[in-house]
């Protein structure tokens, strides 16, 4: 910060006056200049560490907090713990001498020359202060301990330091949410359907059939990091899978899941917009996801201990309040509560934005990459995520199964499978809705094989790749069948349609006739049926009743 001269000029002369008589220096007359020029002579010449232990304890800990945190606090953080400083004019100091009866801390020290107030640029933006000058900084070598009001703003690292102590909690008689790895699992999904070009912004919805976990935060968790990772690629037809997906594909799953998690701790994904509960506004203001993550890793216990998560809140309210507000302001955000519709601004409404964002990065991004078990309110850390707190090495113990191809055309792939073999065997077969607990479905399909042979896999290659993977001969009825289409391709089709029956082959005929109601009819089953498109039925029911038909709808 600010030289002790430079801070001293800030003042005025009464003020100047004021530092000087408590430190026994008999500053009258009027020269300003020369009053300044003596308190910056005798004050950094004071035992300050000495001085401290004099004072009292809150005026101690207000001076504790600005060295812990490098001199300097944001003045609506400092504000919070220590109170302000009453700012008046030479007449007004004069009239009611506020250094005899100070409102708080913060004037107690402002009066002894202890404090100052400055605005410092922080990423291009200037921010008031309160701070020590670096002549009284020098005096102090070593950081104090950090006290309740220092903001953290660090990069989320894995640690294997002493965190805070919480206190344990009972263990719970069962588990509500065990963690799982099926973030592996939904992340091979997601880059094989980039493979068939089924990915794309905005579709999200229509992916949740084909997913372990339709929960869409997770997946725009898992789409930003797959981005951020080099695993998927963004093109004008949608996202698709880039080259360096085949390493991530053939690694462990164990492996898989750390490179997701390392992926999560740097990521730009907004945790704060995906809040339940929240409702972000605007976009004249943003938040620095990184610090929210660093915020809780810091105080997380590497221990396989049930805590819980309300007594985390309350440490890292207790400790590191403005970890992702370090200018200390709860003013400038526009963020809504959801069911009330209010405005959630203000101090007072920590728990109702930091205390959800934190509770959810719980129950949420921790527990989708397998790292936390819930139960109700409490958690628990699993064994790799002690590990990567501690920075131990993973774990493998992959055991690769096969994959099962039936007589039908359809194959199921173990959730054990390799991940490598999964995405290869999407690139010849539709995917089938995924139920939990099952292997994942796919079915060979005249359009599967096309698009295959059109990424230059022919029919020889899906028989020898289906027979290398499943580890036998291929059941005769589907080796058929792909050599059957290969000769001749298409040969049978099913569609989904309505059927149109009438009583006389002559309305069918008058319907086919007429120019308002040829354009919704399909082919004809007969003289007294034909099929109508699911998405032509209302408009064909709309123009024969124009020409006085009235069709009977039974669906």
């Amino acid at each position: 910060m600010l030289p002790l001269k430079n801070a001293l000029q800030d003042h005025d002369l009464i003020v100047l006056r004021v530092i000087g008589e408590w430190w026994e220096l008999d500053l009258t007359g009027s020269n300003k200049a020369a009053c300044v020029k003596e308190l910056a002579k005798v004050l950094p010449q004071l035992d300050l560490a000495d001085e401290i232990g004099a004072l009292a304890p809150e005026e101690a800990a207000a001076l504790q907090a600005l060295l812990a945190n490098g001199g300097r606090l944001p003045v609506a953080t400092f504000v919070r713990q220590f109170g302000d400083v009453r700012m008046m004019g030479p007449a007004a100091l004069e009239r009611d001498e506020p250094w005899y009866e100070p409102e708080n801390a913060a004037e107690a020290i402002w009066y002894k020359g202890l404090l100052y107030k400055g605005f410092a640029e922080v990423d291009g933006v200037p921010k008031e202060y309160f701070y020590l000058p670096n002549e009284l900084m020098a005096q102090f070598p070593a950081p104090v301990q950090e006290t309740a009001v220092s903001p953290k703003t660090s990069t989320p690292s894995p640690k294997s330091t002493a965190v805070a102590a919480l206190p344990p909690a009972p263990p719970p008689s069962d588990i509500t949410a065990a963690a799982t790895t099926d973030a592996v699992d939904d992340m091979t999904t997601l880059l094989a359907l980039a493979q068939r070009g089924q990915l794309h912004e905005g579709q999200a919805k229509a992916l949740r059939p084909y997913l372990y976990h339709p929960n869409l935060s997770r997946l725009a968790m898992l789409t930003t990091i797959g981005l951020e990772m080099g695993l998927l690629r963004e093109t004008a037809e949608g996202y698709r899978p880039a080259r360096t997906a085949v390493e991530w594909l053939q690694k462990s799953r164990e492996a898989q899941l750390r490179a997701l998690v390392e992926g999560w701790r740097t990521s730009a994904w907004n945790e704060l917009r995906h809040t339940p509960h929240l409702v972000c506004e605007g976009s004249g203001w943003q938040n620095d996801p990184t610090a929210a993550r660093a915020a809780l890793l810091e105080v997380l216990t590497p221990s396989e201990t049930w805590f819980a998560t309300a007594d985390v809140l309350a440490h890292i309210k207790q400790t590191n309040p403005d970890f992702q507000r370090p200018n200390g302001n709860y003013d400038t955000w526009y963020i809504r509560d959801e069911e009330m519709g209010d405005y959630v601004t203000g101090f007072e409404n920590w728990a109702a934005v930091e205390g959800r964002l934190l509770a959810f990065l719980v129950q949420g991004p921790l527990h989708w990459l397998g790292l936390t078990d819930l139960s109700n309110s409490l958690y628990r850390l699993t064994p790799r995520a002690v590990a990567w707190l501690t920075h131990q090495p993973i774990r493998d113990n992959d055991v690769a199964v096969p994959i099962l191809v039936h007589p039908d055309a359809t194959m199921l792939v173990p959730f054990n499978a390799d991940r490598y073999q999964r995405f290869q065997v999407a690139r010849i077969a539709e995917p089938l809705p995924v139920e939990v607990g099952k292997p994942f479905g796919y079915r060979l399909t005249p359009r599967s094989l096309a698009e295959a042979h059109a990424q230059g896999i022919n029919a020889e290659r899906v028989v020898e790749f289906l027979q290398k993977v499943s580890t036998r001969p291929l059941p005769p009825s589907t080796k058929r069948a792909i050599e059957r289409w290969a000769s001749n391709g298409t040969e049978a089709r099913i569609e989904q349609g309505v059927i149109l029956r009438v009583k006389e082959p002559e309305i069918l005929e008058k319907l086919r006739q007429h120019a308002k109601t040829r354009p919704f009819l399909g082919e004809s089953i007969g003289d007294l049926a034909a099929i109508v498109p699911t998405s032509h039925w209302p408009e064909l029911c709309a123009q024969a009743a124009q020409l006085g038909l009235l069709l009977e709808v039974e669906m």
